[in-house]
């Protein structure tokens, strides 16, 4: 007779913790990443202490959140790696990354303050990130598709730039950003075409 009893607090737990990240994504959304949490669990009818019980901080809230999102980028980023040319990968994983990192008003920035964090909750998925954009600007660098001089904190730079402005304009301009940075980045293909226009519209 004790094992339901055992059971119950465990799936109510479980009821507890999906309605309170559904609603924090509707939230987050609405608000941006710095909204209320009392909001969140008041909306999920829950108190703020069940929150906490839960997420111990936000960041942990914001990287519960993006648990799903972030294997099917990293999944993404490995296609990439050995399924497309190389300056197609990079363009395809830039704005990838950039739709990624606006999924919230103000992630782009809890994302670039993650990556330097290591006590943050984002900070595995962060080195994760950079870590399959290192290796596709490598590959592209290696095929005489990317400049020399391009570094991997200018195409990190141009994907938060991109982000940015994701989160606040129309995300046609955020595209079109990339696609005139990148242009600048990828080398003259020998038909005059840069290879930057390849990639443009293909983006997952």
């Amino acid at each position: 007779m004790a094992e339901p009893s055992r059971r119950k607090p465990r799936a109510d737990a479980r009821r507890n913790k999906d309605r309170l990240l559904a609603e924090a994504d509707a939230v987050f959304r609405q608000d941006g990443t710095n909204a209320s949490l009392e909001s969140v669990a008041r909306r999920a009818g829950v108190a703020i202490g069940t929150l906490y019980g839960h997420f111990p901080s936000r960041r942990a809230l914001i990287g519960s959140l993006l648990s799903e999102r972030n294997q099917a980028l990293f999944d993404h980023g490995q296609e990439l790696l050995t399924g497309s040319a190389p300056a197609q990968a990079l363009i395809r994983w830039v704005h990838a990354v950039v739709e990624h990192a606006a999924a919230y008003q103000g992630l782009a920035a809890l994302l670039a303050d993650g990556l330097d964090d290591r006590e943050s909750e984002l900070h595995a998925s962060c080195v994760r990130m950079t870590d399959i954009s290192d290796r596709l600007i490598v590959n592209a660098r290696e095929a005489g598709a990317l400049r020399r001089d391009v570094t991997g904190a200018d195409i990190f730079a141009l994907m938060n730039a991109a982000a940015w402005t994701r989160e606040h304009m129309p995300p046609e301009q955020a595209d079109r950003l990339v696609a005139l940075t990148m242009d600048g980045m990828l080398i003259q293909a020998p038909n005059g075409s840069r290879t930057a226009e390849q990639g443009r519209g293909q983006n997952p």
